[in-house]
């Protein structure tokens, strides 16, 4: 008899149905065929549809009673919407995270540093994550959960928008150089520097991303 995937929990399925949207598997505006996901994770609807259910939540999923659920589409309005909230909450949450990062923080920042740099390098799939990773991990020393879970939700809005972004390869190495000069700042706990290399980042993202979107 063919060996069955092994059940997923809940969560589990949450997690799955996500990273498959920010990693572009299920790509914008795209329906969710609920049937063949559920048989790909190995579960029933039920905990599918209650996945779907958060990620509608989070922002990810849109639902139509027509359509069922959808990836929600990328746009101009939304980057805006979403790029300014990390302008107005990430510069001074990675300040934070500086400021109480000890070694073992600096350890994971490195780490999550060359991860990110070696997928640009490489042209990675998972550069979207790496990002995410890299971002927060400049932010999780500062021990503020509010803090941390909203940056880590806009993060995860993000991700996408940055795939786009960095689609564009004359990019790449502008995004480097941004996250080096930001780690840099932060590891030596120059609290202006973080502020103004992460607003510089954030910004500079987002104006390309104007350009790159249609004004939906």
């Amino acid at each position: 008899m063919p060996t069955r995937a092994p059940r997923l929990l809940p969560d589990q399925v949450f997690a799955e149905a996500r990273e498959r949207i920010l990693s572009g598997r299920l790509p914008a505006d795209a329906p969710i065929r609920q049937d063949a996901l559920a048989l790909e994770l190995g579960v029933s609807k039920i905990p599918l549809r209650e996945a779907l259910a958060r990620l509608e939540s989070d922002g990810l999923v849109v639902s139509h009673p027509n359509r069922g659920f959808i990836v929600r589409p990328l746009s101009r309005a939304d980057a805006e919407d979403v790029f300014d909230l990390r302008l107005r909450i990430e510069p001074n949450a990675c300040v934070l995270g500086a400021i109480e990062a000890d070694d073992a923080s600096h350890a994971v920042a490195k780490v999550a540093f060359a991860a990110l740099d070696f997928a640009l390098r490489n042209g990675l799939t998972d550069v979207g994550r790496r990002n995410r990773e890299f971002h927060l991990a400049l932010v999780r020393p500062s021990g503020r959960g509010v803090t941390i879970e909203t940056v880590d939700r806009l993060l995860a809005l993000s991700e996408r928008y940055v795939r786009v972004h960095l689609g564009e390869h004359r990019r790449l190495d502008r995004a480097s150089h941004e996250h080096k000069a930001l780690l840099e700042a932060w590891l030596n706990r120059r609290t202006d520097a973080v502020r103004r290399e992460a607003r510089a980042h954030i910004r500079a993202t987002l104006v390309d991303l104007r350009a790159q979107l249609p004004e939906v």
